[in-house]
């Protein structure tokens, strides 16, 4: 039992060293770099080409995409705005680590990059014990998910630095306790910068957008 135990360490720490290596390259390129995190249909992607249409007239921004599948969806909608980006298939993994994350640097014009997004693999529990080499972890939760998600996948929401609450259109339309959704993200994580926004609307993104953009100014 203790050799099971040894060997996750083992894992999670040579992945830390390497998330240390790829945050040291950013500093190097002075690129921000953030990592995205969200079930599957929070609107992850429209989050990053919202931000991409907001910010693309002062910033250059890469992206890399974690997909289960060998798929290129995400990416080919990244690449048709003008952004580069890398897909990087986890063959089934549910996260993705800081050696894929190194490997899809490898592959981006870092030196033409200012904000590096990555968007990690659909879900609420694996990847929030990987760290990837990223600057700061945002959530995308969304209204048509459900008020209870802070209390049911506590870790996420621990370890982030921003929460975008995506959908916010829908509201009217669905039951959704925003107050009930506030108070579960406070006990988790009280100073997390919290951002209700609809893409579909533009309603919220102009503060998404600044948070940004400070980030940006203090790296």
């Amino acid at each position: 039992m203790k050799q099971r135990v040894s060997i996750v360490e083992n894992i999670l720490t040579a992945n830390d060293d390497l998330a240390a290596q790829n945050q040291a390259l950013l500093d190097e390129k002075g690129i921000l770099g953030i990592n995205v995190l969200a079930s599957p249909g929070s609107g992850k992607t429209s989050v990053i080409l919202q931000t991409i249409a907001l910010l693309q007239d002062r910033l250059k921004i890469g992206v890399i995409e974690g997909d289960t599948a060998a798929v290129t969806i995400d990416a080919d909608k990244i690449t048709a705005v003008g952004m580069p980006a890398v897909q990087i298939n986890t063959g089934g993994n549910c996260h993705l680590d800081a050696v894929q994350v190194a490997n899809g640097l490898h592959q981006l014009p870092l030196d033409k990059i200012e904000l590096l997004i990555v968007e990690n693999v659909g879900n609420l529990i694996c990847p929030a014990s990987f760290k990837l080499g990223t600057h700061f972890n945002i959530v995308v939760a969304s209204v048509p998910e459900g008020d209870d998600k802070p209390y049911k996948y506590p870790n996420i929401y621990r370890g982030i630095d921003a929460l975008i609450l995506n959908k916010m259109d829908l509201l009217p339309y669905i039951d959704f306790d925003l107050d009930y959704f506030k108070a579960g993200i406070k006990a988790l994580n009280p100073d997390v910068q919290f951002f209700p926004l609809s893409c579909k609307t533009g309603e919220g993104t102009e503060a998404w957008k600044n948070w940004l953009l400070t980030r940006l100014q203090k790296n």
